[in-house]
């Protein structure tokens, strides 16, 4: 499940839910695949307070790199600098992904460029706010 972002281009835009994947060429596609999964799915436990909508669907997380020893590296905004949870969110972030197994620790670090938009949500984070 390996995907990667032309950042040389306009297109090379992140698209909507989908955050740049950096996989460690040692592990095995499968188990790689298996990780993934299981990241995603703890990265939709955490949810904005405010809005009803995980950070994953609400295309929050820029990049997620996982090395050879399973150390996994998060690269992750907010819907506005600004956010009354700014100090905590990463803190969510970091505790859902170490809790899967297999995982040998996280480092989430917050980046607000390019700036979180709209247009960086799923239709699952869409329909859920009414933002068609």
């Amino acid at each position: 499940m390996s995907e990667t972002t032309d950042t040389t281009s306009p297109e090379a835009e992140i698209q909507p839910n989908r955050p740049d994947l950096e996989l460690a060429p040692g592990i095995s596609p499968e188990d790689m695949d298996d990780l993934t999964e299981k990241i995603i799915t703890a990265l939709k436990t955490v949810f904005d307070p405010e809005i009803p909508v995980d950070v994953y669907e609400l295309g929050l997380i820029y990049r997620v790199a996982v090395d050879e020893s399973r150390l996994v590296d998060i690269d992750m905004t907010l819907t506005a600098p600004g956010c009354p949870v700014a100090g905590e969110m990463p803190k969510w972030v970091e505790d859902a992904v170490n809790a899967v197994p297999g995982i040998s620790g996280v480092t989430v670090k917050m980046v607000f460029d390019p700036p979180w938009n709209h247009g960086r949500m799923s239709d699952v984070a869409k329909v859920a706010l009414d933002m068609w």
